[in-house]
């Protein structure tokens, strides 16, 4: 087999589903060739050298063979295994709905090489961060942004006026902050508060450094995870399932170490 036939990148484990008796197929995002499906054969047996490194959310250096439908994983070896994820049932929910938000709203071999690298900062930072939903608010935010979905957070997004401190509201369907004028108008808008708006904002520079230091109440919090819940939903046109698995876990207060 030629060398054209063979495909070397990182990559970072988004879903496995089984194959027969002892092989998967990994859907993975790599850093060069976007969203990938390959099978990795044999991996469940005991004696496979490549079933350690391909658990969902590990982030590997892969070798792949080009096959006619789907490519083969022929090496394997891990870049970071994110531990926390291991670890903390919470964390590993998140990890669950960045996973699913990148495999849903990706297309197959589109490369999008800062959606990869955002996707590695993400899960090392839901596996460590203080807070694991703050990392989840910016992933959100940035993503949107990478796949171009970015809302409008700085002027009204039907009149283009700058936006007052009050009387705000968010519009999934007009795609961003409304003006007390504008949001009489819309039948999507929802109420979106001062304090909101300007973290939206700061999660939308993508200043984790600041981000990560951010005390912020439940009550925003709660307004923070609606609003782009909403949005991302909206933009993907599915439902999440994740989203019921992090919603079940806070509703029987199995939220980790958070």
């Amino acid at each position: 087999m030629g060398s054209t036939h063979l495909i070397r990148t990182e990559a970072v484990v988004l879903r496995r589903h089984d194959l027969g008796e002892a092989d998967r197929i990994i859907t993975l995002y790599t850093a060069h060739h976007g969203k990938l499906r390959a099978v990795a054969k044999g991996v469940r047996r005991p004696t496979s050298k490549l079933g350690g490194h391909l658990e969902l959310f590990t982030h590997s250096q892969i070798l792949l063979a080009r096959g006619r439908n789907l490519d083969i994983i022929t090496q394997v070896e891990t870049v970071s295994p994110f531990l926390g994820l291991r670890e903390d049932l919470w964390r590993a929910s998140h990890a669950y709905y960045v996973a699913e938000l990148v495999d849903r709203m990706t297309e197959d071999r589109s490369e999008n090489y800062a959606l990869f690298r955002l996707l590695v900062a993400t899960l090392d930072r839901v596996a460590t961060a203080r807070r694991a939903d703050q990392a989840i608010r910016v992933f959100e935010l940035q993503a949107l942004d990478l796949l171009g979905y970015r809302p409008e957070l700085r002027h009204c997004v039907k009149c283009r006026q700058p936006l007052d401190a009050d009387a705000l509201a968010f519009s999934s369907l007009d795609g961003g902050t409304l003006c007390r004028t504008c949001q009489a108008s819309s039948t999507s808008a929802r109420a979106l508060s001062a304090n909101a708006l300007k973290v939206l904002r700061l999660y939308q520079t993508g200043d984790w450094s600041t981000v990560s230091r951010l005390r912020l109440d439940e009550a925003l919090r709660s307004e923070l995870e609606q609003v782009l819940h909403e949005y991302v939903r909206f933009v993907a046109e599915t439902q999440f399932k994740s989203e019921a698995f992090v919603a079940s876990l806070r509703q029987f207060g199995l939220t980790g170490s958070r």
